[in-house]
């Protein structure tokens, strides 16, 4: 009898090593930080389905936010090494920093095409109106500034022929249209659906007029990366399937609660930014990176003496881990 519980209790222990040996290992995720611009907006979307959704869970990364007052100002941190990973970027940013020779790379495109409106005061019924008008946009080498010289130039209407005042913030755009300052301003959701709910018109949609120049995307230092190109690939693959899943329509109610519960935002703007975006189709979903419609930014930024003529659209990209197509 003490021999067989004897051999039960050896049998029990090799069974539980055996057990042991074979269990699954259970990774600690490890902590990604982003830079961002602003703070939490709908521009950030495919950030917080895939953590909501388990995304980046399932590719062992918790992401961390860190937010920094404006694009340039992210261009320089990445540059100096303080943050790795930048979201949400300007693209005319990076590509005027890796012209001065500053070490990070365009890896995604996020948001491929502008999510903004051009908004007037009530007054003013068309574009052709705007001329000898103050409008409001970023700044004199924003891209919002390059979105407005292309919605004018079919009217007719050349630079100078109109009045700018500058504001970094979409919010302060659309406090100096509310306050007169400006007649007119470049906006994009929710402030744009705010102005036409306060009698404002939309003169509008950017998109309509620069469907060729993406809008935002993701930029990293480049030892960073070459250092810890795994990571980097899973960050960019969690971020393509939340892009796909926000696209799904049936994902509309859930999307929408998930920004809701982020940012704590009115739901009405929330559903209104869903569909807006469906609409124009602004999120990127294939994580490849067009060069030829960088390569319209970058001759944007040529034009306007920004960056070197002999700039090679080439250096902009990280071989390995930027995906390109033609």
């Amino acid at each position: 009898m003490r021999e067989s519980r004897f051999l039960t209790r050896a049998l029990t222990g090799v069974l539980f090593l055996a057990a042991v040996a074979t269990a699954p290992v259970v990774r600690a995720a490890e902590t990604f930080e982003l830079g961002s611009v602003g703070g939490a907006s709908p521009l950030m979307w495919p950030i917080y389905i895939a953590t909501a959704k388990g995304m980046f869970a399932a590719e062992e990364i918790k992401v961390d936010v860190v937010f920094v007052p404006s694009s340039a100002a992210l261009q320089q941190q990445l540059a100096a090494g303080s943050l790795k990973v930048g979201v949400n970027c300007g693209l005319v940013d990076p590509i005027r920093a890796i012209n001065q020779g500053a070490p990070v790379a365009i890896v995604r495109i996020e948001g491929q095409v502008p999510p903004y409106a051009l908004l007037s005061k009530p007054t003013i019924k068309s574009i052709k109106d705007l001329k000898g008008k103050t409008i409001s946009v970023g700044g004199a080498k924003d891209i919002t500034r390059t979105y407005l010289d292309r919605m004018m130039s079919p009217s007719g209407i050349k630079p100078g022929e109109y009045d700018l005042v500058y504001a970094g913030a979409t919010s302060a755009r659309f406090a100096a249209l509310q306050s007169g300052a400006a007649d007119a301003a470049i906006l994009f959701p929710p402030f744009n659906f705010h102005a036409e709910a306060g009698g404002f018109n939309s003169l509008g949609l950017v998109v309509d007029y620069a469907k060729n120049l993406p809008f935002m995307g993701t930029t990293v230092n480049r030892q960073w990366a070459t250092d810890n190109k795994q990571r980097l690939q899973k960050y960019l693959a969690a971020f393509t399937k939340a892009a796909l899943w926000f696209n799904d329509q049936s994902n509309r109610e859930e999307a929408i609660k998930i920004l809701v519960d982020v940012t704590h935002g009115a739901r009405d703007d929330i559903e209104k930014s869903y569909d807006f975006y469906r609409k124009i189709n602004f999120f990127e979903t294939t994580g490849k990176v067009s060069k030829a419609k960088i390569g319209e930014i970058v001759k944007v930024l040529k034009d306007g003496g920004d960056i070197d003529q002999k700039f090679d659209v080439d250096r902009l990209f990280m071989s390995g881990v930027t995906e390109i197509s033609e």
